[in-house]
């Protein structure tokens, strides 16, 4: 059958094998015939290797498992390997008579009493034959020789083994079963292992090869292939007899499962070009993917039918369990420490307690251990226990501490009934780590079983998201839940040691006695039914005796269980470390499989990222031109086909045993090696710099798919003159099998092997700048993934582009961990390609081509889409790093501990979180107060900090466990004002002031040693704390400066502060090294107390609202308005450090100075941060941007800077050593929302931050400002007509002021109304021929007119009160002079100016905030301050559409356009979106989250520009096809809810079938859901 083996190779596989992948499988067939010139093997094995290849598939594949092909022959019939004493000896008495036989039977078979019960060995045919193998040229005559003589050695052996089972089963001492197994065809054993003895047939089919008339044709030449022959070329009777009874049986009981194909006997068969034979080919191929498929399909709807959901959970629960089982047959010794860890969960059960750390070197069994204790904990606790069990490093999800946290969360919960984690949190590590440490609390407070976590050797863990810093390891366990942890003695474990420091907490594990390891030896030969000799045990203990590593002691009994009793002593050899054990493992093996075969199958295994399958690596084998030439030296199978025969792998995984493990890699069962140091040898021996880099060359071809899908790759054999090119079979590898099945494998590995590779330019153009492979990875892996990938490139090329796109995702990051579910792509391309083209021109090569792939993408999206036209998101390269989010509600304090790398962040929801700032990692969440947090200290080296908080409570933590150590309430009624915490380690206090009172607590206890209430509690103070002069000084208003005693609390003095007079101290700091309190006043003075009342004072312009001093106390500073003053410490008098004043555009909130950077770092109310040099007399160095809202806190460690608000729930992470090249222009700063634009957004308008008499025309091409326009009084609105060339103002003091924009000629200006009302707003028709004014209570409607030069506005011309105490708050205009006005409470309203109509339109619930109409004036859009918009008919006076929008943060509108032809409306939210409605349904077509809230939205001819809080001008093009699809969900990755209601008059309303018409009353909720596939097995295969 090897042509039918051929062509379903060449035909069949393919097909099948890309059915396969589109089902997210793994299609492999195990064929040990093909590839093989002879199915004979040395040592005997290959049919036991066969049929253990048969029961490993019918475990692990999914549909079909094994498919025989059965023509006309029985087929090759071994002698057995192996015969029991007993047996042999029946058979051997049978032959007395016959003395040749007996002395042959001497000869071949030898008894090996090790085995239990004894048995006779058939020797490896090298034993008497030593040239069998020897296909050297040189030895030629010699190998044939002994291949003929072992053809004749082997009938021989068959005939008399087969004529005395024959003769023992006629006297009844045998069975006839075992008399079969001397006759039995390969064929026939591995049918019955296939079919005839498995209960689960379900995946077998046999194929029947009938040659038709055949039977006339033996005994000639040309039948002989096709029928069993004797040596002298008749017929073999017996065979045939054997294979009819064969076919009989299966025709019989299984005809189901067979396929008989009829071909036409004819000599050209025997050439295989027969018309018939080939069609026979084709309907075999034909029905052999047939039968595959059904199979797949079946098997697949069963699995989906079973399916919850959490087929990755109980894959990754199965796997350690059956790891941990594994490990548990090998354990032995160590009873005491067993019973010792045992009885310590046992007694630390009812109380709070530290985790258990098992520690010890390489080898020495503590995974055997835990694995031990894992088996036997339920008997000391209780059959109840929940036990998990995670043995790190042995599969992806156990690799990272993320997803290793996320899996146990997920077991869990579902152990104990608990709600699981969200995907929310699942997606953000610091989320992760905290919902862990509450889920360990609420299994505690059930109060029911006890629960143990077991993390087993946390050394493995990759070094991401801090893991080996050890933070997501809870420091103290509650009641009833346990933690083991198992390290080696290294940088972890002396972490660990410093957290947590009982001694009572670590079990050691040492080395094995040679008693214990002597007995373990024994206990593993005997589960395997062997022993040895006692010669051979003594050399076992010898070794034992030098190293007791249980580790060396594994591969000594894996050595030892080869020794049969007759094994000559000089071959009896046990090393005496593990890794000369590891050394002499690889040794055995290259000597029975070669050096070639061997080096490289374990370097591509210790080479590849997360091991490979058996199917990726007999491909990658098969690419393998070295082992493929030293395979095939002297023959090859085939001229179209050349790959590793399948039989080749099967004896070497054999061979390798245990020491191959499995595990789980992206879905699928990968293939490691057992232990590091079996790694660690590897290295050594096989992989050299130039041998890593050409395993990694041959790893990237296979996964980039180079050689597959039919292309031939030349390979030059050594017995052939020229190259053969041909068909190496192996898998394709597309990014996507399906539209939903990604290549999970390709997207893990081919990035690492082509940078380790050397493969650059590849890595660049098919990884790191290929779109549609970041799109697809993100999408099926995780951005996380992603980033890993390109921080990985980045450290080790030299690219700057690669890190911009590295950043790109890091700033990506929070969006996409925010998001429910997988992003879709349209997500991906628009956020990569709004963040890249600010680089486009600087960077065409990469960056410029990702741009191109974006926008390729985006024009060929089929559903609505918005398409940026520049750059308007945050970009990459610049200081920012990350946002990092963790709290509900604004920030209120930040302290750093630089000396610990702690950041400790309190917020107004009472929530404080420490934080690692290196890695911006959650240490603990520390929860206790419930009201606004208003201080923070951390001391006690780290490992300690105090909090006080509105809800009037002092808090200490131990930052070590993340628990409240003690806490006690202060009574700050009415005093809630200038806190103060200041904690005294020398002498153990800790003070809390709250405006007059201070309390005084012992710092170890929080016992009370003293408070003093001071002057009335509503008298606003300031407190300092001076301990070497054991002094507290207050400060309250008037300049009444108190001295306490800080120890008693007796008042030692009383001083009048001379000048102040009314003023009241807002803020205060104390100067430690020159003994001098810094105290800022409301009236702007700033005063400098010392103890005995000396004073130095400067006045300031305004109120002080903020003091600092830097780290080393040299240099203080004052805020006052938009300014930061810098003054030196050291001087009695206030001298300034700087000549000028630190000046913003607002109000100046915080600030640091450091010294040691020679820098000062202020945040402002303008949102902006800025960085100024001290060495360069005050020179402004950066202006960072991107903050979002008012900047309240900042912290300094290091190059990062930390900012904060206490109007934003999140954190901004900056990097001040960024490379400046990338800096791109700044956007810019308006903190109205008052802008306008024109000249198609390249020039953006504004009034000025901290300037509102000034308007800034913006260059946004450019980056800055290009002039500056005076206006007489604050500016309150601001509107464009761009076809007259006319910027309006509309003032405060109810004047508008009428800029041309193309000159700098006379300003217009329309004089305010009597009363001088500020204006409300502005609007202007459409085309630009009306102008609408609007006071609070009036609109006057302006003709603008075009003149020769320029244009005039005439009027007014009409004059509209409407009356009411209500104010107006938003107007448009339209060509006929009609008005539409809203009000603040909600009405709206249509005025006829030439009738004086007043039509009155349904009202809003709130607020209008937006009227805008269409460019025919024939709708208008009318939003407000909730989630309600109307469009409106303006001829009917009525609403078409109500749009109900709700969003996750924030719902309202801001502004609105219409598209150019009417059919759409854009608007801008204050849930910082952009939308798209379809004008005639009202439906929504587009969501597009923008980062900030959009200020002002124009249409152009392909979309709108816009502008946004932050800053950026949006240019953007929207495009949505014709037919929208039924499937499509605008808010597939927005968490909000829309609804729609439509009419088309007064009283009907019209309903459509399809989502995208009509609406009738229909409330439509669509909210994106996680689309998650389940799949219980990954693997097809057939033997």
């Amino acid at each position: 059958m090897a042509t039918e083996r051929n062509v379903l190779l060449e035909r069949a596989y393919p097909e099948a094998q890309a059915f396969c992948q589109k089902h997210d499988l793994q299609f492999e067939v195990v064929d040990m015939r093909w590839g093989v010139p002879d199915y004979t093997a040395v040592d005997h094995m290959t049919t036991e290797l066969c049929l253990k290849e048969i029961e490993l598939l019918q475990q692990v594949s999914v549909g079909p498992a094994f498919i025989a092909l059965i023509g006309n022959r029985y087929g090759y019939r071994p002698i057995p390997r192996v015969i029991e004493e007993k047996e042999f000896n029946i058979l051997y008495s049978k032959l007395w008579q016959d003395k040749s036989s007996m002395q042959l039977l001497d000869l071949w078979f030898w008894k090996d009493d090790n085995a239990v019960p004894p048995a006779y060995i058939l020797q490896p045919i090298t034993t008497h034959l030593q040239h069998y193998e020897d296909k050297t040229p040189a030895k030629q005559d010699q190998h044939e020789n002994d291949v003929s003589t072992w053809r004749n050695v082997e009938r021989a052996l068959a005939s008399c083994l087969r004529s005395a089972a024959l003769e023992a089963e006629k006297d009844g001492l045998i069975s006839k079963e075992k008399t079969h197994k001397y006759f039995k065809s390969v064929t026939e054993w591995e049918i019955e292992h296939g079919l005839l003895n498995t209960k689960d047939k379900s995946g077998t089919t046999v194929f029947f090869r009938e040659v038709k008339g055949i039977n006339q044709h033996v005994g000639e030449e040309q039948s002989s292939p096709f029928l069993d022959t004797t040596e002298d070329g008749s017929l073999d009777a017996d065979a045939q007899r054997l294979l009819s009874e064969l076919k009989a049986k299966i025709t019989n009981d299984y005809s189901k499962h067979i396929k008989v194909h009829t071909v036409q006997w004819s000599k050209e068969l025997v050439s295989h070009r027969g018309k018939g034979y080939a069609r026979y080919l084709d309907e075999l191929c034909e029905q052999f993917i047939a039968v595959i498929q059904h199979q797949i399909l079946q098997h697949l709807g069963q699995q989906r039918g079973s399916s919850d959901g959490l087929d990755w959970l109980v894959q990754e629960i199965s796997h350690h369990m059956s790891l941990c089982a594994s490990s548990c047959k090998v354990f032995c010794g160590r009873q005491d420490l067993l019973h010792h860890i045992c009885q310590s969960i046992y007694q630390s059960n009812g109380q709070a307690h530290a985790p258990l750390i098992v520690m010890g070197p390489s080898g020495m069994g503590k995974t055997a251990l835990v694995c031990k204790v894992s088996e036997t904990l339920r008997a000391t606790l209780g059959s109840e226990t929940v036990i998990v069990l995670r043995l790190l490093g042995t599969s992806p999800l156990s690799t990272e501490i993320h997803s290793v946290l996320k899996s146990v969360c997920f077991q869990v919960c579902l152990a104990f009934a608990l709600p699981p984690p969200t995907s929310r949190i699942t997606n953000i590590y610091n989320d992760m780590v905290r919902f862990f440490h509450s889920l360990l609390l609420m299994v505690s407070c059930k109060e029911v079983e006890s629960l143990v976590l077991i993390f087993d050797s946390v050394d493995q863990l990759a070094a991401v998201d801090g893991a080996h810093r050890m933070h997501w390891l809870p420091k103290e366990c509650p009641p009833r839940v346990h933690i083991i942890v198992s390290t080696l003695p290294e940088e972890i474990l002396q972490t660990l040691q410093k957290a947590i420091t009982s001694p009572e907490s670590y079990v050691e594990v040492e080395p094995l006695s040679s008693q214990q390891g002597g007995e373990m030896i024994e206990m593993l030969l005997k589960s395997v039914n062997r022993k040895l000799t006692l010669v051979q045990h003594e050399v076992i203990l010898q070794s034992l005796s030098q190293c007791g590593q249980p580790l060396l002691l594994k591969l000594a009994f894996e050595e030892a269980r080869r020794w049969a009793s007759y094994t000559v002593p000089s071959e009896v050899q046990v090393a005496k470390t593990t890794q000369e054990a590891v050394h002499h493992l690889y040794q055995r093996l290259e000597r029975l499989h070669g050096k070639v075969l061997v080096s490289h199958t374990l370097g591509y295994l210790v080479s590849s990222r997360n091991g490979l399958s058996e199917a990726e690596l007999r491909d990658v084998l098969s690419l393998d031109d070295e082992v493929l030439a030293d395979i095939y030296q002297y023959w090859v199978p085939s001229t179209e086909v050349i790959r590793l025969p399948s039989l080749l792998w099967t004896q070497l995984r054999s061979d390798l045993g245990e020491y191959l493990v499995e595990r789980q890699a992206d879905g699928y069962t990968v293939l490691a090696l057992y232990h590091r140091q079996f790694l660690e040898v590897v290295k050594e021996c096989y992989l050299s710099v130039s041998d890593r880099n050409q395993r990694h060359w041959v790893l990237a071809d296979f996964f980039q798919g180079t050689w597959s899908q039919g292309a031939k790759k030349p390979i030059k054999l050594p017995f052939l003159e020229k190259a053969l090119e041909a068909d190496r079979k192996v898998a394709s590898q597309p990014l996507w099998f399906s539209d939903c099945v990604a290549n999970l494998r390709k997207l893990r590995e081919l990035p690492f092997h082509l940078l380790n590779a050397g493969r650059v330019d590849e890595l660049k153009r098919d990884v790191l700048g290929n779109m549609s492979w970041i799109s697809c990875k993100i999408i099926s892996c995780g951005i996380k993934s992603v980033i890993e990938d390109f921080a990985m490139c980045c450290a080790k090329i030299d690219s700057p582009e690669a890190e911009l796109l590295r950043d790109v995702l890091l700033l990506l990051k929070p969006t996409a961990d925010f998001m429910e579910g997988k992003p879709d792509a349209s997500i991906v391309y628009t956020e990569m390609l709004a963040r890249l083209l600010f680089f486009e021109p600087s960077y065409p090569s990469l960056i410029g081509e990702v741009c191109q792939q974006c926008i390729r993408w985006l024009r060929g999206y089929p559903h609505p889409i918005f398409i940026p036209l520049c750059g308007f998101f945050q970009p990459p390269g610049g200081a920012l790093q990350t946002t990092v989010t963790g709290f509900k509600q604004g920030i209120t304090v930040m302290e750093v501990s630089a000396e610990h790398n702690l950041l400790i962040v309190g917020s107004q929801d009472g929530t404080i979180i420490l934080w690692n700032v290196k890695g911006t990692e959650v240490i603990h969440t520390l929860a206790g107060h419930s009201a606004e947090v208003r201080g923070v200290k951390v001391f006690g080296k780290g490992t300690r900090a105090a909090s006080c908080a509105l809800d009037h409570t002092l808090r200490l933590w131990n930052l070590v466990t993340g628990k409240e150590r003690h806490s006690v309430q202060e009574d700050h009624a009415g005093h809630c004002h200038s806190f103060l915490l200041h904690v005294d380690e020398k002498n153990s206090a800790i003070y809390s002031a709250c405006g007059s009172q201070i309390n005084v607590w012992n710092l170890d206890t929080l016992e009370p040693v003293f408070h003093t209430s001071g002057d009335a509690p509503d008298l606003q103070t300031c407190t300092a704390v001076f301990p070497p002069r054991q002094v507290i000084l207050t400060v309250s208003k008037g300049g009444t400066l108190n001295l306490y005693n800080n120890k008693s609390g007796e008042l030692q003095g009383r001083h009048q502060l001379p000048v102040l007079h009314d003023e009241a101290p807002m803020c205060s700091t104390m100067i430690h090294k020159y003994g001098k309190m810094v105290v800022g006043f409301s009236n702007g003075t700033l005063s400098v107390v010392r103890k005995g009342g000396t004073i130095a004072l400067e006045k300031m312009p305004c109120c002080v609202k903020f003091v600092a001093v830097s780290e080393d106390e040299c240099l203080f500073l004052a805020g006052f308005g938009k300014y930061v003053r810098i003054f030196q410490s050291e001087s009695n008098a206030l001298r300034k450090h700087l000549a000028v004043d630190l000046e913003h555009e607002d109000v100046v909130e915080t600030a640091l100075v450091c010294t040691s950077k020679e820098i000062a770092i202020t945040g402002s109310q303008d949102e902006t941060i800025r960085i100024w040099s001290l060495a360069e007399k005050g020179l402004l160095l950066n202006s960072l941007a991107g903050m979002g809202v008012p900047v309240t806190q900042l912290a300094l460690h290091g190059n990062t800077l930390v900012s904060a608000s206490r109007n934003a729930y999140y954190l901004k992470i900056w990097n001040l050593d960024y490379n400046p090249k990338h800096k791109t222009q700044a956007p810019f700063q308006d903190r109205t929302g008052c802008t306008a634009l024109s000249h198609s957004g390249d020039l953006v308008y504004f009034p000025k931050t901290g300037d509102k008499h000034k308007i800034v025309v913006w260059d946004s091409l450019q980056g800055n400002s290009m002039d500056i326009l005076d206006a007489s009084s604050e500016v309150c609105c601001l509107e464009v007509a761009e076809r007259k060339q006319l910027l309006f103002s509309g003032l405060a003091s109810g004047t508008v002021l009428v800029f041309p924009l193309e000159s700098r000629q006379d300003v217009m200006c329309i004089p305010p109304l009597e009363a001088q009302k500020a204006i409300q707003c502005i609007a202007v028709s459409k085309q630009e021929e009306r102008l609408a004014v609007a006071y609070d209570d009036v609109v006057l409607v302006y003709n603008i007119n075009s003149g020769d030069s320029s244009s005039e506005v005439e009027g007014p011309i009409h004059t509209f009160n409407p009356g009411g105490s209500v104010s107006i708050s938003s107007v448009a205009v339209l060509a006929d002079c009609r008005l539409i006005y809203g009000m603040e409470n909600g009405e709206l309203f249509l005025y006829e100016c030439q009738t004086t109509k007043v039509v009155p339109l349904e009202a809003h619930g709130s607020q209008v905030t937006c009227i805008e109409t269409s460019n025919r004036e024939l709708h208008a859009l009318s939003g407000c301050g909730d989630s309600i918009q109307r469009l409106w008919n303006l001829e009917l006076c009525q609403w078409e559409h109500e749009m109900c929008y709700q969003g996750f943060l924030f719902q309202g509108i801001l502004c609105a356009c219409f598209s150019q032809d009417d059919r759409y409306v854009y608007t801008g939210s204050q849930d910082r979106t952009i939308k798209a409605w379809d004008v005639s349904r009202g439906s929504l077509l587009a969501v597009q989250y923008v980062y900030a809230a959009v200020t002002r939205i124009l249409s152009t001819t392909e979309g709108f520009i816009a502008t946004t809080r932050l800053g950026y001008v949006i240019k953007e093009a929207f495009q949505t096809p014709d037919c929208i699809s039924q499937q499509y969900n605008p808010l597939q990755n927005i968490k909000a809810t829309y609804s729609l209601r439509s009419q088309q008059n007064e009283n009907s309303t019209v309903s459509a079938a399809q989502p995208e018409k009509r609406y009738s009353n229909l409330r439509r909720t669509q909210q994106t859901k996680a689309n998650q596939g389940t799949k219980a097995s990954q693997i097809c295969k057939i033997v």
